[in-house]
């Protein structure tokens, strides 16, 4: 009986490697199973290549302001997409770019539409390596000679050869005191190729993490206050006169002369004022292609949008861009009926059918707007992502 305890230590020794090497590989199947993109390392490629005519997707993270925005102001942005190259990760999302204006085409009253031309000068990865983007000398550009001035274009420097470029359109009107919001997606256009520490690129993807998908807008733009209504004028009464009575004499009868009835003179109907003036929502940046969105939808009741009073009927609405901030126009039979600010939100799968989800309340206002066959829904207040998660969820569930 005495050898029975080491007997058992004996087993436990012979079975500890085996435990070990079990829970070693159920390790390494877990973190196997939890890897994300491909990285580049050092030890297989010293470089990383990133073909020219490549488009980096950036999210700005500042406003540019209407009053203040001139030629070489900087412009900083952060991509809000990853870059991959031979499914090898070479920028990832998360990646600070920092460039400037080059020119301004401001909007005016006759056209609700800016444009600009920027250019790129660094990019910081989230480790903190930088990336110099080449600038070659300016040239002057066909538009600067006194025949071909463009007269819109309000603010104008030489043309800049960069690495890497941005045209942006902007839909925008005059009033509004911003040309580009918080968030706004803009393409970066490498017009060169660009070689990458790939050692440097991998540490930075294991420590980037991807933008916030949902920015609040800069803009101050406030209600104002609209001009008071007159009270007008109050009726005018002019009093009548009794009847008169002269009594008559004996064996006469009294004598009754009538009297005259008021006279009322009418008096002149107050004024209900002006409204307030609303300065107009967000820009939002319009694709290159022109991007224009017209899409269907059916209300089965009255709701509102927007604090705008929509009755049961056809509508169709329409709006430019990708957003993520979109100025909407919803139309019935061809005519404006409402104008609103909506956000551009991705669906997990294409919608069914299209649908509107309203609130629950005894009015019910509109959340969100999908349409059929379409991967995108607009949202119209801070409730909208969870209402649109769930329509998502539903339609992967129809497919599964």
């Amino acid at each position: 009986m005495r050898f029975l305890p080491n007997a058992l230590v004996l087993a436990v020794l012979a079975t500890a490697p085996q435990a070990a090497s079990a829970h070693a590989q159920q390790t390494n199947l877990t973190v196997s199973q939890q890897t994300p993109m491909p990285v580049a390392s050092a030890s297989n490629d010293a470089t990383l290549l990133v073909p020219a005519g490549t488009k980096v997707i950036l999210a700005l993270t500042g406003p540019v302001w209407t009053k203040t925005a001139h030629i070489g102001d900087p412009i900083y942005g952060v991509s809000a997409f990853p870059v991959s190259i031979n499914n090898i990760m070479a920028i990832p999302p998360g990646t600070y770019v920092e460039g400037q204006i080059d020119s301004i085409t401001r909007p005016t009253r006759q056209t609700n539409r800016a444009e600009f031309q920027m250019h790129f000068t660094k990019m910081v990865f989230a480790n903190g390596y930088t990336v110099e983007l080449p600038v070659a000398p300016p040239s002057t550009p066909v538009s600067q000679s006194p025949t071909a001035k463009n007269p819109l274009v309000q603010d104008e420097v030489p043309t800049v050869n960069a690495a890497a470029t941005a045209a942006v359109h902007v839909d925008v009107y005059f009033t509004s005191d911003i040309l580009l919001d918080n968030g706004s997606q803009i393409e970066m256009d490498l017009q060169s190729a660009l070689s990458l520490d790939a050692a440097n690129v991998a540490a930075s993807a294991r420590e980037s993490k991807p933008p916030q998908l949902r920015w609040t807008s800069a803009t101050r733009c406030r209600p104002v206050a609209g001009t008071p209504g007159s009270p007008g004028t109050p009726a005018t009464v002019i009093p009548g006169t009794p009847s008169t009575t002269i009594p008559g004499g004996p064996g006469m009868p009294d004598i009754t002369i009538p009297g005259t009835p008021s006279t009322v003179i009418p008096g002149t109907p107050g004024s209900s004022g002006t409204p307030g003036v609303y300065c107009p929502g967000p820009p939002s940046v319009i694709s290159e292609s022109g991007d224009i969105h017209k899409q269907s939808f059916k209300l089965s009741g009255n709701v509102t949008l927007s604090g705008q009073l929509l009755p049961k009927g056809s509508y169709e609405a329409t709006w430019n861009g990708p957003g993520p901030n979109a100025q909407v126009q919803i139309l019935q039979k061809g005519r404006i009926v409402a104008t609103v600010q909506a956000h551009v939100a991705t669906l997990l799968d294409k919608s069914p059918k299209s649908q509107v989800d309203t609130s629950s309340d005894a009015a019910p206002s509109v959340l969100s707007i999908q349409f059929k066959g379409k991967t995108f829904a607009l949202t119209f207040d801070s409730g909208n992502q969870q209402n649109v998660s769930q329509a998502s969820a539903r339609t992967l569930h129809s497919k599964q």
